[in-house]
């Protein structure tokens, strides 16, 4: 099967509208935080983070299937004593919008940056926001099974009379659990809490993740030859983890010296670099860059 890598430079305002409607599987992105990267980027105020991203996500909800998946990396800042609240008005504005905020992961930074501040602790997670078109989306859940662990082989030795029954929670809430049913299961369903250590080698990018958190989202949202679209790719980590896993996928990044590094990193086999003026359905014309 061949797998397609699709590097589009430009501001990704304007790429997007070149896409076809329902034509991705999983959005994963991690756009600029609200004044942040501002030597790159140029800095969005917090007052006018929401009004400068919902035209994105208004063509990112317009590109997504209706079985697909679209999770924004993204964190609040902090300032003058208090935080930002960006981020709650944003999901807001977007369910106004017709998304459906299905989901919330936590990304637990293993290695986060040391500091002290006056009145709150070092930042040691990030948002993971998960929004679909239907409630009825793909997902394949099996294919981010953790091993169940070691905990299992003492408590299980010996189970009573209760252990082997639906035993019915005792706070009233309607919940039970049968413990005999782990017996023979060797993995279980993770929580919805990674924990995950940081990009230190940042391939000179400002604000690179690591691979394995593209990597978890595309094997629970997407199978292979399915479509991942990140319309901020920075260096290129999400695509080159897309190739990696056999799906197609479309970077639209901003920055020239970023589209290079991507085309860099990426496997020549199956990267090409375009413009902003080619129209995504006829774009094998006229490649900036093609290798075959």
């Amino acid at each position: 099967m061949m797998i397609r890598t699709d590097i589009l430079q430009g501001d990704c305002r304007d790429v997007l509208a070149t896409l076809a409607d329902n034509s991705i599987d999983l959005i994963f992105t991690s756009p600029p935080y609200a004044d942040q990267r501002k030597t790159t980027y140029g800095g969005i105020t917090p007052d006018r983070y929401v009004e400068w991203f919902l035209p994105i996500t208004e063509q990112l909800l317009r590109v997504l299937k209706p079985t697909g998946t679209f999770v924004l990396n993204i964190k609040e800042k902090a300032a003058k004593g208090e935080r930002s609240t960006y981020v709650l008005e944003l999901i807001l504005e977007m369910r106004k919008q017709g998304w459906l905020w299905t989901e919330e992961f936590i990304w637990h930074k293993k290695n986060c940056y040391p500091g002290k501040w006056s009145n709150r602790f070092r930042d040691a997670w990030e948002r993971l926001l998960q929004f679909n078109k239907d409630r009825r989306f793909n997902m394949y859940q099996e294919a981010v099974m953790v091993p169940t662990g070691d905990w299992k082989h003492k408590r299980l030795a010996k189970l009573s009379a209760t252990d082997k029954i639906r035993d019915t929670s005792k706070t009233v809430s309607g919940f039970g659990k049968n413990i005999s049913h782990w017996l023979d299961r060797p993995q279980a369903y993770p929580s919805n809490v990674l924990h995950l250590a940081t990009e230190c080698a940042n391939k000179n990018h400002s604000a690179a993740f690591p691979e394995a958190l593209p990597e978890w989202f595309i094997k629970l949202f997407t199978q292979d030859g399915n479509t991942v679209l990140d319309p901020f790719m920075g260096s290129g980590t999400t695509n080159i983890v897309a190739q990696r896993m056999g799906r197609n996928s479309i970077g639209i990044e901003i920055q020239t010296e970023y589209c290079e590094l991507a085309k860099q990193r990426l496997e020549p086999a199956a990267i090409k670099l375009f413009d902003i003026k080619q129209n995504y359905g006829t774009f094998t014309e006229n490649p900036l860059y093609a290798v075959h």
